[in-house]
């Protein structure tokens, strides 16, 4: 799911498994190595009371979005990492005040998935991937 600026509105079609499947690829290699780490600060945000549902804005170039988590190479990683959540997306109307019910109807098990705002480029997009099982 993404957001259009011009529709403000998450919109199914950038959904798609194609585009899933291309941001998974960009950066599958890469969250095996900060996994463990985005599943705890996911399960801190929670119990804190920040919020229920975490987001970790990953690029490649600093995004602004959220809490730097991971820079790029630190751990041999490739991608940037920041730890966010579901208000600052609606604070910074990436996601438009009408789409909160939709996300939070699609948004994942934050104990199994773990929800990835990439950006590459001119493309962003949200994607749920699954933590490792111990």
């Amino acid at each position: 799911m993404i957001n259009h600026s011009n529709e403000n509105v998450l919109m199914d079609d950038a959904n798609s498994p194609e585009v899933n499947r291309k941001l998974l690829g960009m950066i599958s290699q890469d969250f095996v190595k900060v996994a463990d780490q985005l599943k705890e600060a996911s399960y801190q945000i929670r119990k804190r009371g920040f919020s229920e549902h975490p987001v970790f804005a990953v690029s490649k170039e600093p995004s602004g979005i959220g809490v730097l988590l991971f820079e790029r190479e630190s751990m041999g990683n490739r991608w940037n990492y920041q730890a966010s959540y579901l208000q600052e997306f609606v604070d910074r109307n990436l996601i438009g005040q009408e789409s909160v019910e939709l996300f939070i109807e699609n948004y994942k098990n934050p104990e199994e998935y773990c929800c990835l705002f990439v950006i590459q480029a001119d493309f962003a997009g949200f994607v749920f991937v699954p933590f490792p099982e111990d």
